[in-house]
């Protein structure tokens, strides 16, 4: 669903089309030989000359509105746009840079990627750093070697090997591999299961994956309907995707919940697995001798953490004794995890910049399958692209923080003058960066500004079009979701792609709008978020932009500073644990204090600061 407005400036054609799902039927298929090529040789001519009338058209329409020609490029994308289906068929190919796009050009990402993956089958893995302003973060050779071993393990231990298959007997056998075969399995694996919603999931998926690569496990996701089309395979040669519910030896895992009977604490308060007596200062905690590990155990890291002593080194220890680890998340634990000492080392080596570990591993496990990513770059290419400098505002009201629209809508503006991010509507103001600064755009001497709003509501953005939309300010209207204003040292326009009202994690379509936006957020130069809101977190992460994040109505009272500027472009851990005594090897405390510190939006959180 998308709001669209008309005016007297605005162009108005049926070529507009709904952006909610793949135009695959409206896309030109390829000519047929022969017998067809004279009616295809017409089909064309008629699009032709579409492309050369369309301009003229526009030409006398606009003729007295000076942004005339930005918004003219605008109207001509929307057209192109429609054949660019997810076989890249059409007149604009898909395989070509957007336009105003891209400022970072080196697909692979430094070495990040795994080169000779199928193009065409996951096409946002090699097209996406065309859009994206911003790589702040260079991989350091460890992470690229950790990163390639890893490969190499799960092409040994994916679904469909024989590692694989011989897995799933030991777990079917109800004991470790340990005490089935006397020794340790080369395949071990840590399960990520589905927990509340897509900006939850994506946290923990990142965590869960930073988890295999300190633990030399394998990564396996178990995807529920909802969520099966949203992302490609990320591992070349092998599926990271769990086989179907009946396959597997452990029933229900879409069902389960936080407080399992299978969860680590629990089969360590019943004695089921546990350490032996406290070790010497020299020696390592082990298992029990009376215990046998189980085959599996649930750690139960939701917002409950019920298995906080998981962030103990000697319960990793036990842990690693275990060959499956069916994980039920909706955490960005990395954080937390950088207060283990047998992690803590390692973490140092793999990421010498702390606030780089979300954004590096996020654009290294997480494409937007083809599906999702037409969404994307339709919409990029016909709204955003023409504009030389985009701006995403997200907002997120929370029931037990909700204020009035009016109060939310003021805290938005007063937020950005404080940060000097929105262009202001005074003609006698000096124009702010975020106004007039460069980005990536066309050639056109005008500024030009698009701003993006991502919320479940449409309030926000009929505000912010109406405030670019004042007659003072010589306004024409664009068509396509937004309202432009055009001035002498500036044209702004305003978009939103969905308002969908409520949250339905559990329906496929609306997961993939929302991933959708959640990528077009990313691709902004600044960032306007909301706190605590994970759907935030995951876009500024992905753009490497250190967002201004509104700051929380706690007990439904408008907060005096509306906003802090983000010191880290690191997602928050919202629930840490806390007062754990853990037996273990101590950790450097003065370094985990300087790299580990409290949220900037909320005070119980911690996240990575460098």
């Amino acid at each position: 669903m998308e709001m669209t407005s008309s005016g007297a400036g605005a162009v108005t054609t049926k070529l507009d089309v709904d952006d909610d799902y793949p135009m695959a039927a409206t896309a030109e298929p390829p000519c047929p030989p022969a017998t067809e090529r004279k009616r295809c040789r017409r089909r064309h001519v008629v699009v032709v000359a579409s492309l050369v009338t369309l301009p003229l058209l526009a030409f006398f329409v606009l003729r007295r509105e000076r942004s005339s020609t930005a918004w003219l490029q605008t109207a001509i994308a929307k057209l192109t746009a429609m054949n660019d289906d997810d076989g890249g068929a059409g007149f604009m190919d898909a395989d070509d840079p957007p336009h105003g796009g891209g400022g970072h050009n080196n697909e692979l990402l430094g070495g990040l990627l795994p080169p000779g993956m199928d193009r065409r089958s996951c096409r946002s893995r090699y097209q996406s750093s065309w859009y994206y302003k911003h790589f702040p973060f260079a991989p350091s050779r460890h992470l690229l070697e950790k990163l390639r071993a890893y490969e190499a393990r799960h092409r040994r231990c994916a679904p469909g090997t024989p590692q694989y298959a011989r897995s799933i007997e030991q777990l079917r056998s109800g004991r470790s591999a340990a005490a089935a075969e006397g020794g340790m399995e080369e395949c071990r694996y840590v399960v990520w299961l589905p927990f509340d919603g897509l900006g939850n999931r994506m946290l923990s998926m990142v965590s869960a994956f930073l988890y295999a690569l300190l633990t030399d496990r394998v990564l396996l996701a178990a995807l529920p309907p909802d969520s099966a089309a949203l992302f490609c395979e990320p591992f070349p040669g092998a599926t990271w995707r769990l086989p179907a519910d009946d396959d597997f030896p452990v029933a229900n895992l879409f069902r389960v919940g936080q407080d399992m009977e299978q969860s680590y604490t629990r089969l360590v308060v019943d004695k089921k697995v546990g350490l032996g007596p406290p070790p010497a200062a020299n020696a390592t905690a082990t298992a029990t001798t009376t215990t046998v590990p189980p085959s599996y155990v649930y750690l139960s890291l939701g917002w409950l953490l019920r298995d906080g002593i998981f962030f103990c080194g000697e319960h990793q220890r036990v842990l690693g004794k275990i060959n499956w680890l069916l994980l039920y998340s909706d955490l960005y634990f990395a954080p937390s995890l950088y207060a283990v000492a047998e992690f803590h080392d390692e973490l140092r080596r793999l990421f010498p910049e702390k606030e780089s570990v979300h954004h590096l591993l996020s654009r290294y496990l997480l494409h937007p399958a083809n599906p999702v990513w037409s969404l994307v770059t339709r919409y990029y290419r016909s709204y955003l692209a023409p504009a030389t400098r985009r701006i995403g505002v997200q907002v997120r009201m929370f029931g037990f923080a909700s204020i009035p629209a009016d109060d939310m809508y003021d805290q938005i503006l007063n937020c950005s003058r404080q940060e000097h991010i929105l262009p202001e509507t005074d003609e006698a103001a000096t124009p702010t960066a975020a106004a007039t600064g460069g980005g990536h755009g066309n050639s056109s001497n005008n500024n030009s500004t698009a701003i993006f709003v991502a919320s479940l509501y449409a309030d926000y953005y009929k505000r912010l079009r109406s405030r670019y939309s004042a007659p003072r300010m010589g306004m024409a209207k664009g068509g396509g979701g937004g309202g432009s204003t055009s001035t002498s040292t500036r044209r702004v326009g305003v978009f939103q792609r969905t308002h969908e009202e409520r949250q339905a994690t559990e329906n496929l379509a609306h997961n993939q709008r929302a991933l959708a936006e959640i990528y077009l957020l990313s691709f902004s130069e600044e960032l306007i978020t909301s706190g605590l809101s994970t759907f935030g977190y995951v876009s500024s992460s992905l753009a490497g932009v250190r967002p201004a994040i509104l700051l929380t109505a706690f007990d439904h009272k408008v907060p005096e500073t509306p906003c802090r500027r983000a010191v880290s472009v690191e997602p928050c851990n919202l629930t840490p644990p806390r007062g754990l005594e853990c037996q273990g090897k101590p950790v450097d405390k003065e370094d985990l204090a300087r790299h580990v510190r409290v949220c900037e939006d909320f005070k119980n959180g911690v996240k990575f600061f460098d």
